[in-house]
């Protein structure tokens, strides 16, 4: 039978640690920072990557070049084996559609997963993904699959500041004005393809019970078999929030008792970038 191998990146969440313990592998994101490379859980911690951000340098988010993704999947195909590689959401990033492309070079032995996914949701993707090849799927029958189920998933994030919306263009300047002043907590979703607002909120309780209710019509609505079936799990994910991100772990268990919480997890990188240190996320996910 031939074997297959799981690959993601690290907007996955998943460390280069973990990934071992995993038998799975994680292409590490470049950033640029102050115009030099940095390449996440390889030469840039967590922590580190927050101290740049607080010193105001120039932090850019980047796509793995072309020559090392290759190199990356060369070297986990010298035996006769199958990749499934599951990247952040194309709509998040063009390194998808970058590793879709260079994947028709490989004869079918790389399946690009454009599952809509990134961060903790992508995280249970990969885990899916590992459950699926120790069953003894394809490579193509696992990659079906997360399509058909790739919308199975929510996250909502609550920022602790707009200045980094506004410093990456995705706020005017007058607007991050008027939010400071007022005190607005803005809470974003992540629904598929794109990080876009749901919610202005001026606390951070407000933001957890917005974040809360969010969950419980998910739960009760769009995931409503789902949950019925026990197949539904959260998370939570926070940016340099870790004491915050395990109180708000034991407060939602609390207030779903019938939906375990699986990961509490820093956002990548490539969020956490847009964003700043100090949110708070939550998210479902269908466990397959």
């Amino acid at each position: 039978m031939t074997k297959v191998k799981i690959v993601t990146d690290s907007n996955s969440g998943i460390t280069q640690k973990e990934a071992e313990k995993l038998g799975i592998f994680v292409l590490p994101m470049p950033f640029l920072i102050d115009g030099e490379e940095y390449f996440e859980d390889i030469n840039l911690t967590q922590a580190e990557f927050y101290e740049h951000l607080k010193s105001n340098a120039n932090v850019l988010t980047s796509q793995p070049a072309i020559g090392n993704v290759t190199e990356f999947w060369n070297k986990l195909l010298t035996d006769d084996s199958e990749l499934v590689h599951i990247p952040m959401s194309s709509g998040l990033s063009e390194s998808c559609h970058t590793a879709e492309a260079l994947a028709k070079n490989y004869g079918g032995r790389v399946q690009v997963v454009d599952n809509q996914r990134i961060s903790i949701t992508q995280k249970q993707s990969v885990y899916d993904a590992l459950k699926l090849a120790n069953e003894g799927k394809s490579a193509a029958e696992i990659k079906e699959i997360l399509l058909k189920t790739k919308f199975d998933s929510s996250i909502y994030i609550a920022l602790d500041t707009l200045k980094y919306l506004k410093k990456g263009g995705r706020l005017t300047p007058a607007a991050a004005l008027i939010g400071t002043l007022l005190g607005i907590r803005p809470v974003l979703q992540i629904q598929g393809e794109k990080l876009d607002a749901f919610k202005k909120v001026k606390t951070v309780r407000k933001a957890k019970e917005v974040m809360i209710a969010a969950l419980d019509s998910d739960l009760k609505n769009r995931f409503t078999e789902y949950a019925a079936n026990g197949e539904m799990q959260i998370s939570v994910a926070h940016t340099a929030n870790e004491a915050e991100a395990k109180l708000f772990a034991e407060e939602l268990q609390a207030t779903f008792r019938n939906v375990p919480v699986k990961f509490i997890d820093p956002l990548s990188l490539s969020v956490s970038c847009h964003i700043g240190p100090g949110s708070l996320a939550c998210a479902l996910s269908r466990v397959l």
